[in-house]
């Protein structure tokens, strides 16, 4: 079989996957009913506080495990003498591409989503020795979002609708799978909803209800969207004041003696 044929034959798999999991389009009360919690992901495994997000900003992947520890769980773990090893499971810390990659590779027999999301985005990008592969990447998105990973239903989202690099560009695939993540609490997913409200269906009312759950849920850029609105004055000054209200409330929630030492030496 010739390169041609397997791209051909991967971009065929990942089409029939993709339809397997899409779900018919909501409606827009379903859309802003549901997903104004986040999901327990999105917390540390450790301390069990939700992390600020952007979560990468503020925690460490470990790919013995797929957990996003903290930073200040991370620390803490350090200062204990722990500093060739996982926080959450104890597995030594892998000194190489390949051997992270191993790692995944468990993971993903063992059908962890986050294993195929990590994967797929390593793909995407041709990172860790891998060559860039797009039909793959999407292939192992599809999967994760299968099982039920929300980023991957984001990813797949961005990809139909932001970026078309290596697909055909597809808005309502796009939609479809930005809704599905969002109504089960994926944050960047609601976000950029809103975006697509305020850019493409000149919807400025709805796209400032999307970012109120968001900034609600720590998001600082939908904060800074509703601030923008406000002195537009396509918002009012009370949602502007709730939204910063919530958005404080749900930043204090992520705080910790521990992580604010972290931050304090920019810990990573």
């Amino acid at each position: 079989m010739s390169l041609a044929e397997e791209q051909h034959q991967a971009e065929d798999a990942a089409s029939f996957l993709a339809a397997t999991i899409l779900a018919e389009p909501v409606t827009e009360e379903e859309l802003m009913s549901s997903g104004h919690e986040l999901q327990e992901h999105y917390a540390c495994p450790l301390c069990c506080l939700p992390i600020a997000l952007p979560v990468t900003k503020h925690s460490n992947f470990e790919s013995c495990c797929m957990k996003m520890v903290c930073h200040g769980c991370d620390l803490a773990s350090h200062q204990r003498g722990m500093r060739e090893m996982c926080p959450f499971c104890r597995a030594p810390t892998p000194k190489s591409g390949a051997a992270v990659l191993a790692l995944a590779q468990k993971r993903v027999d063992a059908k962890d989503p986050f294993a195929f999301q990590f994967i797929a985005s390593l793909y995407l990008r041709g990172n860790y020795g891998l060559q860039q592969d797009i039909p793959r990447a999407i292939e192992l998105w599809t999967e994760a979002a299968r099982l039920g990973d929300l980023d991957a239903h984001f990813n797949l989202g961005c990809l139909y609708y932001y970026c078309g690099e290596g697909v055909e560009q597809d808005n309502g695939k796009a939609i479809r799978h930005l809704q599905h993540a969002a109504i089960h609490g994926h944050p960047e997913s609601r976000h950029a909803l809103g975006s697509h409200e305020y850019n493409n269906n000149g919807n400025r009312e709805l796209a400032v209800r999307h970012w109120m759950i968001t900034a609600k849920m720590g998001l600082h850029k939908s904060l800074n969207a509703i601030k923008d609105m406000f002195i537009e004055g396509h918002a009012t000054k009370a949602q502007y004041a709730e939204a910063l209200k919530d958005y404080q409330t749900a930043l204090e929630e992520t705080k910790s003696p521990q992580r604010e030492e972290a931050k304090k030496i920019q810990w990573k």
